[in-house]
């Protein structure tokens, strides 16, 4: 009894898709909600994927966002270019439930990341740069206007702060703060690590925001105006493969 019955609940969600989603004449539109996941126009740009990339069924692309020859982007993940534009490269895996989004609102921030990368489950990559064969674990996070360089690792955990250049091959090691180029790394505990994201400039790199460090209600008061206008342009997006 219980077999029948899921069996008849995964026979009706099947035919709900393929009666929900709009499919080029002759195409299968099952299996473009499989290979494309959900495909959002915003801002009058819309995702493209490559025809032999996978893009699970619940991972949300958002504008001008390019997923490449054989690329894998997995349940959950969110690619959001917001007004500047998401680039994947060939065989490159993004895991479940990372998150990639760049933005305009401080200048042009995109996301780029070369071939054969692989980027781990809860893993953030914000207006940053990663080059090829990068591997980022699970829940490391690199912000704006970082580089990764060809080879480098960001082990579990591990923030790279805004404008670091992370150098070829070198690894970022677990729950560390990486900052700076030349890059230098700073341990969660440091008692020099709130200086050091202090110097950083974050607010200016990431929002357009000069308030200073210490000038805490009002930075993040003017930070939050910041995102309240530029995802307020979602209002007018448009899903493309669902009815």
């Amino acid at each position: 009894m219980h077999q029948i019955a899921a069996g008849a609940v995964s026979t009706n969600a099947m035919s709900e898709i393929r009666q929900r989603a709009r499919g080029r004449p002759g195409e299968d539109p099952l299996m473009i909600v499989e290979r494309r996941g959900i495909r959002i126009r915003h801002r009058g740009h819309e995702p493209r994927v490559d025809p032999t990339a996978y893009v699970a069924p619940t991972a949300t692309l958002v504008g001008d966002v390019r997923v490449g020859p054989r690329a894998r982007v997995m349940y959950g993940a969110v690619l959001d270019a917001e007004g500047a534009r998401i680039e994947i490269g060939e065989a490159t895996v993004i895991c479940e439930n990372a998150v990639l989004r760049g933005s305009a609102v401080a200048g042009d921030q995109p996301v780029l990341v070369d071939d054969h990368v692989f980027v781990g489950p809860h893993a953030t990559l914000l207006g940053c740069e990663v080059g090829r064969c990068v591997y980022v674990a699970t829940a490391a996070t690199v912000l704006q206007c970082a580089r990764l360089g060809d080879g480098s690792v960001v082990a579990v955990g591990a923030l790279v702060h805004a404008r670091t250049v992370v150098p070829d091959e070198y690894f970022v090691p677990p729950h560390t703060v990486a900052l700076d180029a030349p890059v230098r790394l700073l341990a969660p505990g440091d008692p020099g690590l709130a200086e050091a994201v202090g110097r950083v400039g974050f607010a200016q790199v990431a929002f357009g925001v000069g308030t200073e460090w210490t000038d805490r209600i009002n930075r993040y008061e003017r930070i939050a105006e910041v995102r309240v206008a530029e995802f307020g342009t979602h209002a007018d997006d448009e899903v493309l493969n669902l009815g």
